[in-house]
């Protein structure tokens, strides 16, 4: 299946929370890597700085930040990805406290985060309201909260919506899933964040996902991802797994912007948070 991370329909696969665990995901999360350089590039944070990665999985942000020096620690539901971010800091001989937990409920104490990160983590919380008062408490009052979140456009957005429509249909569920928040929109983030004190900075970016050929991609999508994982499992159940696997690798092949393999564009941004005027 096409599920990714970019407006991917978690409501409609298990419910108001996903089993980050099942799948492969530390074969997709390297996909990922460079948004979450560009985002600790961002924060800059300085050594012995303390940093909090909310949803950190396999460790992308949580690592970078803590070569740079800084006291990291990274939350995350998933215990099979908190064990190998942990491996991976091990490997890397970093410092990093790993930490089970939801965004909702961070298992920190108030004020302790000079820098909070989120690399396409926080926007799956079930509630984005909880979500981001809980990220509030924790920043420090002279500190900063930056993540990234898709903007729902472009090939694998359209993908992703085809599987959300197979998949409610396999499940009889209505023919519209409720809309997701929009984490991606200035004024969407400013009625979480402005209530608690803080202003934003949006900036937009892309990233490209590339593989040998828009059904290799697929192939590993399907393998590796949690959120495809599970709606394939769905699908498979229901007999239209085959189906939706060839629609979604036309709506691949007419995307691929690289005819000798493959290669899609996805948007985000960046959003960067903090108390005041945001000129701190």
């Amino acid at each position: 299946m096409g599920y990714r991370s970019a407006g991917s329909p978690n409501d409609a696969l298990t419910g108001p929370r996903v089993d980050w665990s099942v799948g492969h995901y530390e074969q997709t999360a390297p996909q990922l890597l460079a948004a979450a350089e560009l985002l600790v590039k961002e924060a800059a944070p300085l050594a012995g700085a303390r940093v909090v990665d909310v949803g950190c999985g396999t460790g992308n942000a949580a690592l970078l930040a803590a070569a740079r020096g800084a006291r990291v620690t990274g939350v995350d539901p998933a215990l099979r990805l908190l064990q190998v971010a942990s491996r991976r800091a091990a490997a890397a001989a970093l410092k990093v406290t790993f930490l089970a937990g939801e965004a909702a409920a961070l298992p920190l104490p108030d004020n302790s985060a000079d820098v909070v990160l989120s690399v396409f983590g926080v926007i799956f919380a079930p509630d984005p309201q909880a979500a981001a008062a809980e990220l509030v408490r924790v920043t420090a009052d002279d500190g900063r909260i930056l993540l990234t979140a898709w903007i729902p456009d472009g090939p694998i957005a359209q993908m992703n919506h085809v599987a959300q429509q197979a998949v409610l249909r396999a499940l009889g569920a209505p023919a519209a899933a409720p809309p997701r928040f929009a984490w991606y929109d200035s004024d969407a983030l400013n009625q979480l964040f402005a209530p608690h004190g803080f202003s934003l900075t949006l900036t937009e970016h892309r990233l490209s996902f590339t593989a040998a050929s828009p059904r290799d991609y697929l192939d590993r999508e399907s393998t590796n991802h949690p959120l495809a994982v599970a709606g394939r499992q769905i699908l498979e159940q229901h007999g239209t797994a085959d189906q939706t696997s060839t629609h979604l690798l036309a709506i691949l092949e007419a995307a691929n912007e690289d005819p000798t393999s493959f290669r899609v564009t996805s948007r985000y941004i960046t959003a960067a948070a903090c108390r005041g005027d945001g000129r701190r």
